[in-house]
């Protein structure tokens, strides 16, 4: 006889508790809670996966009173309203379970207990068994023949026998036990003095909650026996209250619960919002591989007819295959080519092959496809194109724009994104998998130019084919956001040059590193000694546990905050600064850090770094990282080598130009202020920066209500931290702790400076009202930032996105003029100082080497064309020196 069909019926809230306080902290980059979500969806995906049920239904609860606040109005009515974070993620469980094609219930004026008490019955009458998946004891008294519940947490299945070993009572006096006992939870009064042992006690020897109070007067007098002669009529309310009803006005029809395949394009761009990394990847394989020819190219003729077909089209996507992932050592094993989508070709140049297995003849391949690159009417598709623009030129080919690159169209689209990788990108837009390297390579630690022929040929095909695909999926999406203009005429044109200033490289002066090196060794055991005195002893300085022992333990110092396990204090570097205003130790502390954060980061790391080949340092400009819009670098990361104080001194005097050459640091100056002026139009700072005045002076003068000449040197340095602060959203508490001063002091500070800057004021106050409108912000020349917190319920989430709401359009303004500027600047070089390339960007500074005669006449040139790059209210300015290292240049 055939097993009997399963419905699993699911109560979701439950579960989104549970979750919601198991996952804690859990939120994407924009600041919007996830936990919940998260460990609901991740419950569910469990159930489907061991399950695999045929049957299914997600169960809620309904908003507003249900029958059982007619029968006792103070019915959970003791239970606090719903954390923020927690209301916030209910619309996005309910969307994710929507967009995996889950049947869900919910019926106004049921609990989701009648619900599934409800479809329980009816499943059970049309011959189902039925699987209640939760961990509620108040549906233990559904359990029977063909009914059992599941906690997937505790991974416990309960039928009658172990609901009897659990509890002491079969199914069917469960709600005679709650009647007797209540549930403070959902406000059930029951009766006084009854706790679970005796409930159970009670009805072990009156089986039925009538049969007990009927015993009632009859048992010997105690206060038990009072309690249940006094409040027979509140147990009988109780077991009303307690009691599921199994008549709710809904049918069970088992073609509605079934189970069917997830909607893969709602549900992969879903949880590509939540950034639920691994469950796109796996989503997104688990779905039906595309049909796709792809071949291995190894014939001149073919290549050649490929080429013109590309010609015809007028694209091509390109990817390359290499031996490192350092763009500026790799050498080329392959090439792969895709003109439309479904076909695509891998040509091998120099893979471990056997003499058997043809190869495409180097040279002629790649002069062939250097002369269809060099096309300035082909537009060449590519993800990452940076990468491939160097290891090409490695290779001795030159390629023309225009560029699509699917990486930086889908950062443009969303710049929060955790991953703007091939594999996240084909799972939201073409809602597909794609085949990874290790699969291709047969493992880690293999090179690809081992991969044999059978896996290489459609792994490096793949990536040009969906490449294309990805252009042809997000090419409409960037002209529907309005940024198309944006990437075409700024960030494409841009990665080339940055391709440009990553091969040529910095150098670094080793020997006066290795200097700096010994100094620091002599600092960090001189800070050493410091810190021990202070203390009265040695300990680990750099255990986080026995600091804290130090410093509140045995220093008496105020704790600031505990760690996120809230199990020790935090020492971390805010809570340092604010301590060091108490004790001497914590900024010994700092400086001990920053001098071993130095040494180890670019002190010893940097001459590692070099390049054997050109003896320069090859930093990687990243164009798709920071959600503001602005560069970052890596390997090594110069956006973080310190700038003031003796030792960032020390260590920009380690960067330095060829013989015969010199550095040119060409600098904006505050240039978020003047962002913030232009788009703010106060009349205040817009007449500061037209009359040359110094912004920090002014601003000082107006917020403590003195003239300009009697600003001390605390009030500047009070008011260029306001200035500053505005752009970041600063709140007054952390002005208070910046500054060393009230809570009460700050907002004053604060509300003074939105007095006196009353544009200022209504800018943020306008920037604010449209993100909640439209749900992003934008910078002047169109970049988007995304912000769904904006409006949510959970006040920390929303506050945070506020802060962004107000930063971004300064930030990111100012990171697109520096990019404009780099291309602007790039162009006059071209033209007339073709030998003075620019070779590194760090936040609103360009650093150039250029020969040492006409430095000065170079440097105007540059200033002029950075400061003529935009035309905004105020003027741009910017500042420019030069000299034999980094440090005298800037």
């Amino acid at each position: 006889m055939p097993d009997k069909p399963t419905i699993f019926l699911l109560d979701a809230s439950g579960y989104i508790h549970r979750a919601f306080h198991a996952v804690k902290g859990l939120a994407t980059s924009d600041g919007v809670p996830t936990g919940a979500v998260f460990g609901f969806v991740n419950m569910l995906l469990k159930v489907l996966a061991e399950a695999r049920p045929s049957h299914l239904a997600v169960v809620y609860d309904a908003k507003g009173p249900t029958f059982r606040h007619q029968i006792f109005p103070a019915y959970k009515a003791n239970r606090p309203p719903m954390d923020p974070a927690l209301k916030a993620q209910l619309p996005l469980v309910r969307q994710l379970v929507t967009a995996l094609c889950l049947p869900a219930v919910e019926m106004e004026g049921f609990e989701a207990d009648d619900l599934m008490a409800t479809l329980a019955r009816q499943a059970r009458e049309q011959g189902f068994e039925v699987v209640l998946v939760s961990a509620d004891k108040d549906l233990l008294q559904l359990v029977g023949p063909g009914v059992s519940l599941w906690d997937t947490m505790k991974d416990l299945r309960l039928g009658p026998e172990e609901v009897r070993q659990k509890t002491g009572l079969p199914p069917e006096l469960q709600v005679d036990m709650q009647a007797l006992t209540g549930d403070a939870s959902d406000n059930v009064p029951g009766v006084p003095g009854v706790g679970p042992k005796t409930a159970v006690k009670l009805l072990a020897e009156h089986p039925g909650l009538e049969a007990v109070l009927a015993a009632a007067p009859a048992m010997k007098k105690s206060k038990l026996r009072e309690s249940l002669i006094e409040n027979k009529d509140m147990a009988l309310l109780s077991r009303r209250l307690v009691r599921l009803r199994d008549d709710a006005p809904l049918r069970f029809e088992p073609a509605a619960f079934r189970v069917v395949e997830p909607d893969r394009d709602v549900l992969l761009p879903l949880l590509t919002r939540l950034e639920f990394n691994k469950l796109i990847k796996d989503f997104a394989a688990a779905g039906p591989r595309p049909q796709a020819d792809y071949r291995r190219l190894t014939d001149l003729d073919e290549l050649a007819r490929v080429l013109e077909q590309a010609k015809a089209a007028g694209q091509l996507a390109i990817d390359t295959e290499t031996t490192s992932l350092d763009p500026i050592r790799a050498d080329l094993v392959g090439f792969s080519l895709c003109v439309s989508p479904g076909l695509a070709y891998y040509a091998p140049l120099a893979h471990d092959w056997p003499a058997d297995e043809p190869q495409a003849p180097r040279r002629q391949a790649l002069d062939l496809l250097g002369q269809a690159l060099a096309d300035p009417g082909l537009l060449k598709i590519g993800q990452n194109l940076k990468y491939d623009l160097n290891v090409l030129r490695r290779a001795g080919l030159s390629v023309a724009g225009p560029l699509f690159d699917t990486m930086v169209a889908d950062y443009l689209l969303n710049p929060a994104k955790a991953s703007h990788g091939l594999e996240a990108i084909a799972a939201e837009h073409l809602g597909r998998g794609v085949i990874g390297f290790e699969e291709a390579v047969g493992g880690k630690g293999k090179g690809f130019a081992q991969a044999p022929p059978e896996r290489a040929v459609p792994y490096a095909a793949e990536d040009a084919d969906v490449a294309l695909q990805a252009a042809q999926a997000l090419g409409p999406k960037l002209d529907e956001a309005d940024l198309r203009r944006l990437f075409d005429e700024l960030e494409m044109p841009l990665t080339p040059l940055l391709a440009k200033m990553e091969r040529y490289g910095v150098l670094i002066d080793a020997e006066e590193l290795g200097r700096l090196s010994a100094e620091l060794d002599q600092a960090l055991a001189a800070g050493e000694q410091k810190i021990y005195a202070l203390a009265g002893h040695e300990f680990n300085i750099n255990s986080t546990q026995q600091l804290g022992q130090v410093l509140f333990d045995e220093l008496g110092l105020s704790q600031v905050k505990k760690t996120k396990k809230r199990t020790a204090y935090s020492t971390d570097m805010s809570v340092l600064a604010i301590l060091a205003a108490q004790h001497p130790l914590p900024a010994e502390v700092l400086a001990y850090r920053a001098n071993a954060k130095l040494k180890s980061t670019y002190v010893d790391a940097l001459p590692a770094l070099i390049n054997p080949d050109t003896g320069r340092v090859h930093t990687s400009f990243n164009q798709c990282v920071t959600a503001t819009g602005r560069l970052s670098s890596s390997d090594p990361n110069l956006q973080n080598i310190p700038v003031r104080g003796e030792l960032g001194r020390r260590m920009r005097g380690c960067f330095v130009p060829a013989p015969g050459r010199l550095l040119v640091s060409a600098d904006y100056s505050q240039i978020e202020l003047r962002v913030l002026a232009h788009l703010s139009q106060d009349p205040l700072m817009l007449q500061d920066m037209a009359e040359g005045l110094d912004v920090h002076t002014q601003t000082a003068a107006r917020i403590f209500d003195v003239m300009p000449g009697l600003v001390t040197r605390e009030m500047r340095v009070r008011a260029k931290t306001v200035n500053f602060g505005v752009l970041y959203g600063m709140s007054a508490f952390r002005l208070a702790r910046e500054q060393g001063v009230s809570r009460a002091e700050a907002e004053d500070i604060i509300a003074r400076y939105l007095g006196r800057y009353q544009g200022v004021a209504r800018f943020q106050q306008q920037n604010l009202s449209q993100c909640r409108q439209r749900g992003y912000v934008t910078t002047i020349l169109g970049r988007r930032r995304f912000l769904p917190a904006i409006n949510s319920s959970d006040r920390q989430a929303r506050e945070a996105a506020e802060r962004v709401a107000l930063n971004t359009p300064i930030q990111g303004s100012a990171a697109d003029i520096i990019k404009l500027a780099m291309l602007r600047v790039d162009e006059m070089l071209t033209r007339h100082y073709p030998d003075s390339p620019m070779i590194l960007q760090v936040h609103d500074e360009l650093v150039f080497e250029t020969p040492e005669g006409g430095v000065e006449q170079f440097a105007q040139a540059v200033r002029r064309c950075m400061e003529d790059v935009l035309k905004l209210d105020v003027e741009l300015k910017v500042d420019v020196g030069w000299g034999r290292d980094w440090a005298q240049a800037h």
